[in-house]
């Protein structure tokens, strides 16, 4: 489990076929204390297994399922990338809980600048946005965001300049694709609502009024 505070960026120091997946080497731009073979480490908010590891870099093998379903098949030598190693019992939860399975690929339509803040502008598959709520939690390549505003296919959230100086929202541009987790909750809530009926598309958006029809305000 992660948390979607990102600790640092990392570089893409490899990049290598086996079978039909991939296999990274990446450097982190952070010291990797205490490094552990087999730990979990998110990478662009994927959760990958560290097959061999350092305190100055690590290898994972990108399975082709997580290839189709993400931004990592487009990563080359010298990509930069988000790291967040697994959250510990004794960690803060200062983001919200991410998995690091993610559920598809976005992209940047629009980014402006408001004062020291800038917002991105997100287009989504319509199949994601029914989990996606106003001032919700969203994670946008292992960045724990708000959604400042939502509709149908698409989202917008405001990045602090800290957030883009520590992650790569910084340089991010229109066009970009980004691998989008949303909340997990909403997930579970749709499954247990849904549960017993046959609702194969379940184009019912969750919303306030879902909640508030179903008994949770």
């Amino acid at each position: 489990m992660f948390t979607g505070i990102v600790e640092g960026l990392g570089t893409i120091g490899d990049v290598r076929s086996q079978g039909k997946g991939l296999v990274f080497t990446i450097e982190p731009d952070l010291a990797l204390e205490d490094p552990q073979t087999g730990e979990s480490i998110a990478v662009n908010g994927v959760c990958l297994t560290a097959t061999t590891i350092s305190q100055n870099r690590f290898t994972a093998d990108v399975s082709p399922e997580t290839l189709s379903r993400t931004t990592l098949g487009s990563m080359k030598r010298g990509s930069r990338v988000n790291l967040e190693r697994a959250v510990r019992p004794t960690d803060r939860l200062g983001g919200h809980i991410v998995s690091g399975h993610i559920d598809g690929v976005g992209q940047v339509q629009e980014v402006r600048h408001e004062g020291d803040f800038t917002i991105f502008t997100f287009s989504i598959s319509q199949k994601l946005d029914r989990y996606i709520i106003e001032k919700g939690s969203i994670a946008i390549d292992g960045i724990s965001l708000t959604v400042n505003s939502c509709w149908k296919g698409g989202f917008s959230v405001a990045i602090i300049p800290h957030t883009a100086q520590r992650t790569t929202m910084g340089f991010r541009k229109g066009g970009d694709k980004v691998n989008i987790e949303v909340d997990v909750i909403g997930k579970y809530i749709e499954k247990l609502l849904t549960a017993g009926r046959a609702a194969p598309d379940r184009q019912e958006r969750i919303d306030r009024d879902f909640l508030a029809k179903h008994g949770f305000m």
